[in-house]
């Protein structure tokens, strides 16, 4: 009961929608068996919702270049944009977010379209998490997957550098993969600890 109510105040606080909403309950399900914990998968869904409220309302063309992951209050924008302030705006906005402690920033400002390599993107993360579900040397609920233009941005925590190993070779082995980047974290990073 306590973990529904926490996920109510979430989705009021960051005034979602229906979709969102959905998103935040499923982060729920999940967020016992995470490394992270349930009250960090909330707090990450929190910061995710809110975010993508706030890119949104400063601009729907932005909004729809961006990918936004969050894992432990680490908030990584990826994605393209067509011009270099509104890479700046996203990672202003981020800041804004209560409880991000850190933006990585892996925005393109471009003028080519993200919706050309949209379908191709989907595939390769689909690819990618599929690979890893099935890998039973990785705990796949621990990694978070986004592909734009054909590269791979892995956020997560690995039990390992063995199992992150694994994770990176499985990305770099599917084809048509332009790259892999990496910011996941060991479950022993002393960087994990709040302060």
């Amino acid at each position: 009961m306590a973990a529904a109510a926490a996920l109510g105040a979430a989705c009021i606080l960051s005034a979602c929608g229906p979709e969102t909403a959905i998103g935040i309950a499923a982060t729920a399900g999940t967020a016992a068996m995470e490394e992270r914990g349930f009250g960090a998968a909330v707090s990450d869904a929190t910061i995710q919702a809110e975010l993508n409220a706030r890119l949104l309302g400063q601009s729907a063309d932005m909004w729809t270049g961006l990918s936004v992951q969050v894992i432990e209050g680490r908030v990584l924008l990826s994605g393209k944009v067509r011009r270099p302030e509104m890479r700046l705006s996203a990672v202003r906005i981020a800041w804004q977010v209560n409880g991000v402690r850190e933006v990585i920033n892996e925005i393109e400002a471009t003028n080519r379209s993200v919706t050309g390599t949209m379908a191709s993107d989907t595939w390769i993360s689909t690819k990618l998490k599929a690979r890893l579900m099935i890998d039973k040397d990785v705990l796949a609920i621990n990694y978070s997957v986004v592909t734009v233009g054909s590269v791979i941005y892995l956020m997560g925590i690995a039990q390992s550098q063995a199992e992150l190993d694994r994770v990176v070779n499985h990305a770099r082995d599917i084809v048509d993969v332009r790259g892999v980047v990496s910011y996941v974290q060991l479950k022993d990073d002393p960087r994990r600890k709040k302060t």
